[in-house]
């Protein structure tokens, strides 16, 4: 099994890796988002519970995002493993996980701590385009769709979202920095996080990725 976690600022481009070592190695690639919405389609007591903090404009609490979580992960395509995007932000978050997976006999593999300088974040960040419908992410400079504006997947027009604007950029870097870079060093003292640096081409970066992995489960 392959648990892994995915740390960084915005815009290091950790979701983009987080998918293509999905596709690597046969685990799915879970976002905070994409389970916050499934939780919300399921029409369980659960996702109207998330669906009243979503829809009210409030934070999911760390509570019950763990009990969202623990259900994403007892699915049947996590049996040989996870990417987790996204999650953990907090130390609190991370100590949830923990217990959640304590509980499920597991542990977290590795935590690929990835590193970008504060220019290139705010250069991806300001490019970044997202489709309304599916959720896919875009970006001018490093990830463009196929034809311009438009979603590969499912051809709706993309949108740049309220929090890619600058101004909000440079706080939601601040707000990372106070908040989850001390996760880095929380991974660190138990020995699982490897870094690896995005400032480089997109597989480029995917294969150190997929490298360290191997060299820490043997798969």
């Amino acid at each position: 099994m392959i648990n892994l976690v995915f740390l960084g600022a915005p815009g290091s481009g950790k979701g983009t890796y987080a998918a293509r070592i999905s596709e690597m190695f046969h685990i799915p690639a879970i976002s905070t988002g994409e389970i916050l919405r499934q939780a919300m389609r399921s029409g369980s007591e659960l996702g109207a519970e998330v669906k009243s903090y979503v829809e009210g404009g409030k934070l999911v609490p760390d509570t019950v995002m763990g009990r969202v979580l623990e259900e994403r992960l007892g699915q049947a395509d996590c049996a040989a493993g996870f990417i987790l995007d996204g999650y953990p932000r907090t130390l609190a978050q991370a100590e949830t996980l923990e217990r959640v997976l304590k509980a499920r006999g597991c542990a977290v593999t590795i935590a690929v701590g990835v590193e970008a300088t504060g220019e290139l974040l705010l250069q991806r960040l300001g490019g970044r385009r997202s489709c309304p419908e599916c959720g896919a992410g875009y970006n001018i400079h490093t990830l463009k769709p196929a034809k311009d504006g438009i979603c590969d997947k499912c051809g709706t027009a993309l949108v740049i979202r309220p929090d890619d604007e600058p101004a909000t950029i440079r706080k939601r870097l601040e707000v990372y920095r106070e908040q989850s870079a001390p996760l880095v060093s929380w991974y660190k003292a138990r020995g699982i996080l490897r870094s690896v640096s995005s400032d480089a081409a997109i597989p480029d970066v995917v294969s150190r990725i997929a490298a360290l992995i191997r060299e820490v489960s043997g798969s």
